[in-house]
């Protein structure tokens, strides 16, 4: 479709509405006013794994949540969005492919204005957190790569488009269907063109042999290339007559020119760069040195299973690593994730997953030294792929993959995060906080650090003189204070304290209701409560972790 001003764009049922999703894994269609979608939820601690430091947010972190949620949580969660607001280098993105078809870890059947809806809305997300520099690839199959291909136009520009490779998934062909489909794509767009970096690919045994050194030359082994060119491009400094060492006299080939003036090659030649021959009677080459060189091949879009492995490969790492009768469906190869790796990003860089799985990228990205963010939704994936997996790379159990050719042996850690449970609930209609988010353990205990007395009203729990106090385990924002203060009585201030605090609310409650204050609840009082409420993985080799937060 075009709109009215000459834009191309790629419209679908409701698509001006957003999804809230749900723990199920099903979706709702809201308004964008919605304050369920707009919310931003904590990132609760759960455990870590190996080696962490102070700050939990420059950490390794994988978290347990749906993926919007958790990509707003590190972008408006102050403590994260230092780390990673317009910092990361490289995303991948395995989303689902729409098949219409059930796995057995995951429902691959979405209505496909859902389907658009959802990817959509985490791309948002995801191009305020990519670096200037930054790309993301996103992996799909013909089921919606057309589509996701023009989405994506609209999102980052046609012009940050880089390239769409074809990944060889099967090396085999399946006898059964009308054609055998063996590739996937990977559509790769970067945040600026010109400032995007790619990183060559190392050279192979078949361009290594290719250099040789038959002169014995100190510098090494070497090629050579013509030094003719084309005619129309010369000047008539470049039209002369060479004589070969053996007494040959040679001119360039018909409609062509010398590369170089006289007198520049004759100061090659003085410098051993031009070879005539063992004989000294061919037509003169440039010798072009390996050891000065850029050693690397610029990477193609055509990606074969010998190169980067298959769905069949990426089965067999999961199985040596985690024993299941019943391992992940549509799994990726560690060749596959140290490619795009490799090409898009640097040892230090951070790379993000949000749609993490049996955990592949996580795994290269830890053994090829990059910081990373595994985001998944599914508790059981985690529970039984992902984290046991990400465990024995740490401890150095994991023995395939790419650890030989990234000569891993261990180390380094993650730590464990979930997404907490949304603060609102919904009742006719009507959107409330949730009756756990205001009272409580958590409420009575900040009432008494507070000197108010604490009185089970919601959404206030607590009064002194003529001010109310409201406790919210969670980040309030602008859409929390409007609701606190809706039901405020006329001539009363609120006093209301947080989990997390979003700046921009402190000058919506000066203008709603004039001298009521907002404030994040003392560290101490967290440090008890946190304590109580971890998250239910069963981890036998996990220690929750505190996190420390200051009154303000």
């Amino acid at each position: 479709m075009v709109d009215p001003k000459g834009r191309l764009e790629l419209t679908w049922t409701n698509k001006s509405l957003r999804l809230l999703a749900h723990e199920d894994g099903s979706y709702e269609w809201v308004e964008p006013s919605d304050y369920r979608v707009a919310e931003v939820r904590l990132l609760h601690d759960v455990a870590t794994i190996g080696g962490v430091g102070k700050r939990r947010a420059a950490d390794n972190l994988l978290i347990r949540g749906d993926a919007l949620d958790a990509l707003t949580s590190i972008a408006r969660l102050p403590e994260f969005a230092r780390e990673y607001l317009g910092k990361v280098k490289l995303v991948y993105l395995d989303p689902p492919f729409n098949t219409q078809q059930s796995f057995l870890h995951y429902d691959d059947a979405l209505e496909h204005s859902v389907w658009l809806t959802m990817i959509r809305d985490r791309l948002l997300q995801i191009r305020d957190l990519l670096a200037p520099d930054g790309s993301v690839w996103v992996h799909l199959d013909d089921s919606e790569m057309a589509y996701c291909r023009v989405m994506m136009d609209e999102i980052f520009g046609r012009k940050s488009f880089i390239a769409c490779v074809l990944w060889e998934k099967f090396a085999t062909r399946d006898n059964r269907t009308l054609i055998s489909v063996s590739h996937d794509y990977i559509a790769i767009y970067a945040v600026d063109r010109d400032k995007w970096h790619r990183n060559l690919m190392p050279f192979g045994e078949e361009q290594l042999k290719r250099y040789k050194n038959p002169d014995n030359d100190p510098r090494g082994p070497w090629i050579s290339l013509p030094i003719h060119a084309q005619g129309g491009h010369g000047t008539a400094s470049q039209f002369y007559t060479i004589t070969l060492p053996s007494g040959r006299k040679l001119d360039p080939p018909s409609g062509n020119c010398w590369r170089f003036t006289e007198q520049r090659l004759a100061e090659m030649i003085e410098d051993h760069r031009i070879w005539f021959g063992s004989d000294g009677n061919n037509a003169p080459r440039l010798k072009r040195f390996l050891s000065e060189v850029e050693q690397g091949l610029v990477p193609n879009t055509l990606w074969l299973a010998d190169e980067a492995g298959t769905t069949g490969t990426a089965k067999a790492e999961i199985l040596e690593l985690v024993a299941t009768d019943t391992p992940f469906s549509t799994p990726k190869p560690e060749a596959l994730l140290q490619r795009i790796i490799h090409i898009a990003s640097n040892p230090g860089d951070i790379v993000l997953d949000c749609f993490l799985g049996s955990g592949t990228t996580a795994a290269v990205a830890h053994k090829m030294g990059r910081r990373w963010i595994g985001i998944e939704r599914e508790t059981g994936t985690i529970e039984t792929i992902a984290l046991p997996r990400l465990t024995k790379v740490v401890n150095g159990e994991d023995l395939g993959g790419v650890t030989k050719e990234t000569h891993w042996s261990g180390g380094g850690g993650f730590r464990i995060l979930e997404v907490s449970s949304s603060m609102f609930v919904a009742e006719d209609g009507m959107v409330f906080l949730a009756d756990w988010m205001t009272n409580g353990k958590l409420a009575e205990a900040t009432a008494a650090q507070l000197g108010f007395v604490y009185n089970n009203d919601p959404p206030f729990c607590g009064k002194k003189g003529r001010s109310r106090l409201a406790v919210v385990d969670g980040v309030v924002n602008e859409s929390v204070v409007r609701l606190l203060v809706s039901a405020l009585p006329a001539g009363e201030r609120v006093v209301i304290c947080g989990t997390g605090i979003d700046t921009d609310a402190r000058p919506v409650l000066r203008e709603l209701r004039s001298g009521s204050t907002l404030r994040k609840i003392p560290a101490a009082l967290l440090d008890e409560f946190r304590s109580s409420r971890q998250l239910r993985l069963t981890l036998d080799v996990a220690e929750p972790v505190q996190q420390e937060e200051v009154i303000t």
